[in-house]
């Protein structure tokens, strides 16, 4: 089933190998899963959901929620799946960001928070770097009332286990180990092979790097 998960992720674009890539963490690597290029094929995220939902079908869900922004696509299709399984209404609802006090959080606006009270959740997340999001929003779901049944994501790429994102089940279809690297010492750079800018934080690292050498203040000449 992974295997067929990778076909179905290289066939519309979303699994890039063999390039070089800078992660949102800052570090440099090789390999990089764009889940925005599955998003456009309905069919294939239909798939993919559908194979979340078999998994959690016999699990008594009533809401799926997920993180902005890839997060609410993978939540309307899981419970899409989960509602024919289950010949009955399962909802979905996202949580967005919130900055508060220079720290981020996720809250639950547009009167999801009622829709999950006293309710079993499942959690979805399309890519699993540090889990970090997923987090939040299971303490999103736990703040107002909602019981968590467990996460699904569609690859974890960072070795997140249930208990590092304090979740009693997790389910990830694929797991794609990215290798990375520290800025300073990347051997893509090195190399000289080009970073990629069109993905991943590749553009604002050049960015970045070129603003840090303008800024440098020449040196003194000696005459």
């Amino acid at each position: 089933m992974e295997q067929d998960l990778l076909v179905t992720l290289a066939d519309v674009g979303a699994l890039i190998t063999n390039d070089h890539l800078v992660y949102t963490s800052g570090r440099h690597g090789s390999s990089y899963v764009n889940k925005d290029a599955l998003y456009p094929h309905t069919g294939a995220t239909s798939a993919v959901c559908a194979r979340l939902a078999h998994h959690f079908a016999d699990a008594a869900i009533d809401v799926v929620a997920g993180p902005t922004v890839g997060g609410v696509i993978m939540a309307q299709w899981t419970a899409h799946h989960l509602s024919k399984l289950n010949n009955r209404d399962i909802l979905a609802v996202y949580a967005e960001e919130e900055v508060s006090g220079g720290s981020k959080q996720r809250i639950f606006r547009r009167g999801y928070a009622e829709l999950i009270r006293a309710q079993r959740v499942l959690v979805v997340e399309d890519i699993l770097t540090t889990g970090g999001s997923v987090r939040m929003v299971i303490e999103a779901v736990r703040a107002v009332g909602g019981s968590v049944v467990g996460v699904g994501a569609l690859c974890n790429r960072g070795g997140i286990t249930a208990a590092a994102i304090d979740a009693p089940d997790l389910f990830c279809l694929t797991s794609v180990p990215l290798e990375s690297f520290d800025a300073e010492a990347c051997p893509l750079c090195a190399a000289g092979q080009p970073i990629n800018t069109r993905l991943g934080k590749g553009a604002a690292f050049l960015a970045n790097q070129h603003v840090a050498n303008v800024e440098k203040p020449e040196r003194l000449r000696v005459e």
